[in-house]
């Protein structure tokens, strides 16, 4: 069973009693948890044949309405979301410099169902070695239950333990494009099985795998199968996935979107939309 698997079924065990509010927020834990699992993917240092190192210390910020449904939990959640990007890294043979530690905090220029995740690597007191890292940290946002819009939202990278020699980790500049409302009047959003992910960026890649920008469970579904491209009209190509797409009940490789149109990807169903305002 996969860890992001796990990770929601404990969840799940939980949502009649401490989490029951926290699944009424616009964010979905498990959500975060896949962005803390790309945020290890992304920014892993190989340090030496038998250790790579990721990072230890996330900070997920949050729109104002959704901190505000999540702190009072913040405390169980953060234990939660550590323990599966521990379980995670385990599989993965990654390791860490210090203890693993997931913080809310409330950023003001976000919307509701927006985040971002934010990582760095903190040595503990007791460690003598400290990797350099160089990241540009990637962050996710999604949207719970179809009630909100969510995307993707670029944060900058928080600054790192030095490494030997006391050399400073180097950082890159955010893609541009990358913000909370990256496009004037146009929204532009997907809907799969009652969900709503918005689209926030000039690309959207859809897949199985965890690096994907929405990420669909689906057996039929290939680990990068397609991507969205924001335009006049937006378009969908298919990135060589092994069983295809099909858009609007017409099997293809490309093809122009409209509002309404139906994606087939796999098993799973994915509706395109877009609205003015």
């Amino acid at each position: 069973m996969g860890v992001l698997k796990r990770f929601e079924q404990r969840l799940e065990g939980l949502v009649n009693g401490t989490f029951a509010k926290v699944f009424k927020s616009e964010v979905q834990p498990v959500e975060i948890a896949g962005a803390l699992q790309r945020e290890c993917d992304n920014n892993a240092t190989i340090w030496n044949r038998d250790r790579t190192v990721v990072p230890n210390d996330f900070i997920v910020e949050l729109s104002t309405p959704d901190y505000e449904r999540l702190s009072p939990y913040s405390g169980q959640l953060g234990d939660e979301l550590s323990g599966m990007v521990r379980d995670y890294a385990k599989q993965q043979r990654y390791t860490f410099m210090g203890p693993i530690k997931v913080h809310l905090e409330k950023a003001e220029d976000l919307d509701t169902g927006l985040y971002r995740v934010r990582s760095r690597t903190l040595a503990s007191s007791t460690s003598q070695e400290q990797p350099g890292q160089a990241a540009a940290h990637r962050a996710s946002a999604m949207p719970h239950g179809g009630r909100a819009g969510g995307g993707h939202v670029s944060a900058p990278p928080m600054p790192s333990s030095p490494p030997p020699g006391g050399a400073q980790p180097a950082s890159r500049t955010a893609p541009p494009g990358a913000g909370p409302q990256p496009y004037a009047q146009t929204r532009r959003w997907i809907e799969i099985n009652g969900t709503r992910h918005q689209i926030s960026r000039p690309t959207l890649v859809l897949g199985r795998s965890t690096d994907a920008d929405v990420r669909i469970d689906d057996p039929g579904v290939s680990r990068r199968h397609c991507e969205i491209r924001v335009g006049t009209p937006s378009t969908i190509q298919d990135l060589g996935s092994t069983n295809g797409i099909v858009v609007d009940g017409q099997h293809t490789t490309h093809a122009s979107l409209r509002d309404g149109s139906r994606i087939l990807v796999g098993s799973t169903t994915i509706i395109y939309r877009q609205a003015e305002g």
